[in-house]
């Protein structure tokens, strides 16, 4: 039987928020657009990772409002947690948002929306199911999946990850992750919050990828609320046991342990989205880590494109937007556009959140050298942190000693929005001045990020030359 023939203009290989971008950009400006989901509209970020996550966490948050309400002198109860209406409440959110995300709006649109997996038959055509593409430019945005770490007995005892732990209804009683990265530390406090025993290990270091002078922040609040971090773990077995919880065996410091939990959550790392897509057919180079792209975001076929997390990098949602935009403009428009990721921030949504944008301390230092000042300044003279009792945090920016900001970074109470300006500047090249001078209503916990640009001046402005500069003008006043 012989094979549809589909032409169009670009081909979206995958729905998720890059290709979805990608697709609804490229068809309102005019271009013949088909987009190919083997899955889930809205892919992970909708179904399985931002969405979700942020729902339960916001839950959490809510439990543990009432734990601390005896601080603000309100008499507070201990949560009576239903994990199942927080799990209905979690999907009642995604339920909300699925429309934009989905089929029929997309074709609403004027894009040709093929549901299965794509498969490449060599460098200009994409076959799905009966369906054969031909396209002048493809984009892959088939994003990224979580990774089994190599353990042994992993696969035969079962275990929980992100694409899975949303459907769960029942409250573990004790939950051990493995993972100590975002993902892992974001889900082990909110079911702490909901009145779990969390335990996560981890091989290396928590939150390693981010400064240490902000993951301590973080890292110190979740131990205090009872979640048992261990790092520097080896895992060597996983079983199950007859009551059907597992069973860990681990060695930590030279010491062989043994513990047990009712679930097991993993979240060590993820990986891309390509065994599906037959990428040497259509002479393409890839790796372990994604599929190889140029800055313009071209991989080695010059005409197919690739986004988000499967072109590797930094694998968050805001990105494949961004990314999106990269490739609109070099397909629709012959522009030669370029991805620069000097002011990308991210954000951990534990309690309180990490935030950073732009270079650390460390890639700084690796970079400038000694040619870089660090200036840090506390929550706790923040008034606006003080009255919410937040006092635990800090802000963390790195400039050049003539004051062009690098980068910066913030540990507490809504670091995800503080860190927001500092992006602006980064990307309009502003220098630490335009921070410092700007006016903060008070109180507010914006008003922290002046408070640590103006440090930058402190050293000149109370230095002994200017009160002697001070002492000769009042004589003439």
């Amino acid at each position: 039987m012989p094979k549809k023939i589909v032409k169009t203009d670009i081909c979206v290989i995958g729905g998720g928020s890059g290709g979805l971008s990608v697709a609804a950009g490229a068809v309102q400006m005019g271009a013949k657009v088909v987009l190919v989901e083997g899955t889930k509209m809205g892919g992970d970020c909708l179904n399985y990772g931002c969405v979700p996550s942020k729902a339960l966490i916001a839950a959490a948050k809510k439990a543990s409002a009432l734990d601390h309400a005896s601080e603000f002198g309100v008499s507070g109860v201990r949560p009576d947690v239903n994990y199942g209406a927080v799990m209905d409440h979690v999907a009642e959110v995604i339920a909300g948002i699925a429309p934009h995300d989905s089929v029929e709006r997309f074709e609403e649109l004027g894009v040709q929306v093929l549901e299965g997996y794509g498969s490449f038959l060599d460098d200009k055509r994409l076959a799905v199911d009966g369906t054969v593409i031909e396209a002048r430019r493809f984009v892959i945005a088939t994003g990224s999946s979580p990774a089994t770490p190599p353990i042994s007995g992993i696969e035969e005892c079962g275990y929980l990850t992100n694409e899975t732990m949303f459907e769960n209804r029942t409250l573990p009683e004790h939950l051990i992750v493995i993972g100590g990265g975002p993902i892992g530390m974001e889900m082990a406090q909110a079911h702490q919050r909901l009145g779990c025993k969390v335990t996560v290990l981890e091989a290396f270091t928590a939150l390693a990828k981010d400064d240490p002078d902000l993951t301590s922040v973080a890292l110190k609040a979740l131990r205090e609320e009872g979640v048992d971090i261990r790092e520097g773990v080896k895992i060597s077995n996983i079983s199950r046991l007859e009551n059907s919880n597992v069973q860990i065996e681990l060695e930590q410091e030279g010491k062989i342990e043994v513990i047990s939990g009712s679930h097991l959550l993993v979240a060590a790392g993820r990986k891309p989205n390509i065994e599906k897509l037959n990428l040497e057919a259509a002479e393409i180079n890839y790796s372990r880590a994604g599929i190889e792209v140029d800055t313009r975001l071209r991989t080695s076929n010059r005409k197919i494109f690739a986004i988000g997390d499967v072109a590797g990098g930094l694998q968050f949602t805001h990105v494949a937007g961004y990314h999106a935009g990269i490739v609109i403009r070099n397909i629709l428009f012959r522009l030669p556009a370029k991805a620069n990721y000097s002011a990308i921030p991210w954000v951990t949504y534990t309690d309180p959140e990490i935030a950073t944008v732009g270079l650390t301390e460390a890639a700084a230092r690796e970079q400038y050298g000694n040619d870089i000042r660090v200036l840090t300044f506390p929550y706790a003279e923040n008034d606006r942190a003080r009255a919410e009792r937040r006092r635990e945090g800090l802000v963390k920016a790195i400039t050049t000693k003539k004051g062009k900001i690098l980068g910066a970074g913030i540990a507490g109470l809504h670091a995800g929005e503080l860190i927001h300006p500092w992006a602006l500047a980064i990307t309009g090249g502003l220098k630490i001045s335009s921070m410092a001078s700007f006016v903060a209503p008070y109180p507010t916990l914006g008003e922290l990020n002046k408070r640590v640009a103006g440090s930058f001046y402190t050293p000149q402005l109370f230095s002994e030359k200017t009160r002697k500069i001070v002492r000769f003008l009042l004589r003439f006043s």
